[in-house]
Parts: C-alpha cells; structure tokens; sequence
C-alpha cells in the first residue's frame, strides 16, 4: 500500500528520474566528461516529472504567447 501512494504522489518525477537515469547512463558509459551532461538529464527528467505530478500545464505556453504575438503585431488596433 505505501508503494502505491508514493507511486501515485511522485510518480512523474520518478518515471522523469529514470528515464534521466538510463539515458545519462548511456552517455557516462561513453566517457567521463559527458557526466555534466548526465546531471543535465537528470534535472531535466526530475523537472518535467514535477511538472506532470503538480498539472501545472504544458512546458510552454504556446497559447499565451500566440495570444501576446497577436496583440502585438496587429495590423490595424
């Protein structure tokens, strides 16, 4: 039962976590400079996984951005 909540509570940021993890791996394995780039995929995971867990919408906001070009650039206001 308690692996079940923490799943259900953290599970974007684990699944983000280890996919970070095997594909940070991938790139250790290579050499030993690509461990900055390993950290990199780590927190990009752990970042887009929190994002998933709290819903606090897309990475982008292609919406809001297409509504402030719009406004922006209108041809006759």
């Amino acid at each position: 039962m308690l692996w079940r909540e923490i799943w259900t509570t953290y599970g974007g940021r684990i699944a983000g976590v280890t996919v970070g993890v095997v594909l940070g791996l991938l790139y250790f394995i290579v050499g030993f400079w690509d461990m900055l780039f390993f950290g990199l995929l780590l927190w990009v995971g752990y970042a887009i996984g929190k994002m998933k867990d709290e819903h606090s919408g897309p990475i982008f906001p292609w919406q809001r951005m297409l509504e402030w070009l719009t406004e922006r650039w209108r041809p006759f206001k």
